[in-house]
């Protein structure tokens, strides 16, 4: 096996990249770095990415970082099924769902889900509010598309399915973990938030491949 992707449990850039591999069906070697320790920022790290970031892939010669552009990469190197469309058109439009999705919804769920699972947040304090709002507004868009579309790539995953979905998966690991403070939040799940989201979600944790790329402190949390 000469595919390999370093990552850290549920950090959601290394989880676009696998799961653009799970859409392919591609089988690839898993290496788990842990953010506690620091990892990925450890000298053997830095000697196969020198920024100390994750995630990295290498395939043969080939190492790569930065989740869009390994999407990109995978889809030339390994074409079938595409990430981005099959047609010149339909690569324009999923390059702009997905760069549009990269800016805007990762800040937004950020600055919900930061407080919550790493500061300790509780309550719903006026600048928790604020981001609720804006990440509800953000998943309002989402819901726009998936209203015409089965997925956010249009009729088949791709790249912009992956890299919505992490953080959407997210956003629902947060209302299970953490009830009280979504529900204050006005996200006590993703049926109540949209219906056309979490049936999306359902479609990709359907799919082959898909439950591997779960971080498995999930599993170990269960």
């Amino acid at each position: 096996m000469s595919l390999e992707i370093w990552t850290v449990s549920g950090a959601p850039s290394p989880w676009r990249a696998a799961l653009g591999m799970a859409f392919k069906g591609l089988d690839h070697e898993v290496h788990l770095l842990s953010a506690s320790q620091k990892e990925h920022k450890s000298d053997a790290y830095r000697a196969i990415n020198p920024r100390g970031t994750v995630p990295t892939v290498k395939d043969r010669d080939a190492t790569l970082s930065q989740s869009i552009a390994i999407l990109a990469w995978l889809d030339r190197e390994y074409p079938d099924p595409p990430l981005f469309g099959d047609t010149p058109q339909d690569a324009a439009l999923i390059w702009q769902r997905t760069m549009d999705i990269f800016d805007y919804l990762p800040d937004a769920t950020s600055g919900v889900l930061s407080p919550i699972f790493f500061q300790g947040a509780d309550e719903a304090t006026d600048d928790l509010k604020d981001a609720s709002e804006k990440l509800q507004s953000e998943l309002a868009h989402l819901t726009g598309i998936l209203v015409e579309n089965l997925y956010l790539s249009g009729e088949r995953p791709g790249a912009a399915d992956a890299v919505a979905f992490p953080h959407v998966r997210l956003i629902q690991r947060a209302t299970e973990t953490k009830p009280m403070i979504m529900q204050a939040l006005g996200l006590p799940d993703l049926t109540t938030v949209s219906t056309e989201i979490a049936e999306w979600v359902a479609r990709i944790e359907a799919l082959p491949n898909v439950a591997a790329t779960f971080p498995p402190h999930w599993a170990e949390a269960a």
